[in-house]
């Protein structure tokens, strides 16, 4: 297949298959006579594998690992579920930095009154933190 069938078949792309293809992560595929690359259903299942990690939010870094062990899965195991548990720390971390940011907001959506009669206090807010000074929204004011 070509790579528009490529990325119409896994939803990826073309220029981030050509940037997979680049950094290794996708063996570069056979050329046609006239030049196109031909994609066998080995670079289709490949290429699953990574938007099935990158759809876990996983580095491409932790990616390419991972498709060293399955190049290469001679137990490996204890490293994978090492790899797995350091994403889930930082996925944990970012739910935890996500639940400050909505405390935040919601901080700053109560000084909103609603009617917005000559002011808003969210934009009072806003403009206040942009000088320096202390805003509701970071628990300073």
């Amino acid at each position: 297949m070509q790579i528009k069938e490529l990325s119409q078949a896994t939803g990826v792309d073309v220029e981030t298959i050509r940037y997979y293809e680049k950094q290794g992560l996708l063996p570069e595929p056979a050329r046609r006579d006239n030049g196109y690359r031909d994609y066998a259903a080995a670079h289709l299942e490949r290429l699953s594998f990574i938007r099935h990690c990158r759809a876990l939010d996983m580095p491409l870094a932790d990616v390419s690992r991972l498709l060293g062990f399955v190049d290469k899965p001679e137990a490996h195991f204890g490293d994978v579920d090492r790899l797995v548990d350091e994403q889930l720390a930082r996925v944990r971390a970012r739910l935890k930095s996500m639940r400050a940011l909505e405390k935040q907001l919601l901080q700053l959506r109560a000084r909103c009154s609603g009617t917005h009669e000559g002011h808003c206090g969210i934009l009072d807010e806003l403009v206040s933190a942009a000088q320096g000074e202390a805003c509701a929204c970071h628990g300073d004011g």
